[in-house]
């Protein structure tokens, strides 16, 4: 947890990350990076999938930050217990107040091999006092890997992972905060409609 960056900058990294999916992929229900703002009153909702059986889901609240993460082949996934049981102590420190956003059935709550938070006014990122078996992991190092640090990771992971080339200085202007226009976009990947990738980008924030 030592390399997650304070709320706003995930915040931020999020959206910028969602953002170029909707450049990369047109599919929505094939991206890897997903972000609703609206997700529900004074909630927003940045999601991470993996394709394979793995996410993570990242809620922003007035209350603070919650992420649930799931690595499917963790020995801590319901799914290795006799009872297909949470594995204790993962939500037991929990506050309340940000336990109850994973309430909803998508996030499908007993589906976690580790859950972090950070309230309104904490200083550091938390987790609960899980006692991890030897030789086991609960996912979160391989999960929050996913939160590309800088835009040479992320061009890094993106040309191998959509097999195109990928201008990184388009890319860092992007992370720096560039507004996105139709020529970027086309930049970075032709065989895109850059109207509606435009109009995505519009609602995302």
């Amino acid at each position: 947890m030592k390399s997650l960056v304070e709320p706003d900058e995930l915040k931020k990294r999020m959206l910028t990350l969602a953002a170029l999916d909707i450049i990369f992929c047109e599919e929505d229900w094939l991206r890897y990076y997903n972000f609703d703002s609206q997700w529900a009153p004074n909630v927003s909702l940045a999601t991470i999938d993996n394709g394979s059986g793995d996410n993570l889901f990242i809620l922003f609240a007035s209350e603070g930050v919650i992420m649930k993460g799931f690595d499917h082949e963790s020995g801590l996934s319901p799914y290795a217990r006799e009872e297909d049981e949470v594995f204790p102590s993962i939500y037991d420190q929990t506050p309340a107040s940000l336990l109850a956003l994973l309430d909803d059935e998508a996030f499908e709550k007993e589906d976690v091999t580790f859950c972090i938070w950070r309230e309104i006014n904490d200083t550091t990122w938390r987790k609960g006092d899980v006692q991890i078996p030897k030789d086991e992991e609960d996912g979160s190092e391989f999960l929050l890997s996913m939160i590309v640090k800088t835009p040479e990771d992320y061009v890094e992971w993106a040309q191998d992972y959509y097999d195109i080339p990928i201008s990184i200085e388009v890319i860092k202007k992007i992370y720096d905060g560039s507004t996105i226009e139709e020529a970027v976009i086309q930049s970075l990947n032709p065989s895109r409609n850059a109207q509606d990738a435009l109009r995505e980008l519009d609602i995302l924030v």
